[in-house]
């Protein structure tokens, strides 16, 4: 069995009302790097961002942001 994993940025954001130059502000981290990460096309996620998007975002439970789904 395989597994991919997905980062639910874009959802998050869209249940927050918050936009992804917003997030990016709150962060600092740079608007494309938030964008990549919604879009899905970033491969490699630094465990920093998650943290602040996390602590900004009030996220408790990791599994708010990223998703293991098994293919």
């Amino acid at each position: 069995m395989s597994y991919s994993i997905r980062i639910r940025l874009k959802e998050l954001l869209e249940e927050r009302k918050m936009t992804q130059k917003e997030l990016a502000e709150l962060t600092d981290i740079r608007e494309s790097t938030i964008s990549d990460i919604c879009r899905g096309v970033r491969t490699v996620m630094n465990f920093n961002h998650i943290a602040k998007i996390a602590e900004v975002l009030n996220i408790k439970d990791i599994r708010e942001i990223i998703e293991l789904k098994s293919d």
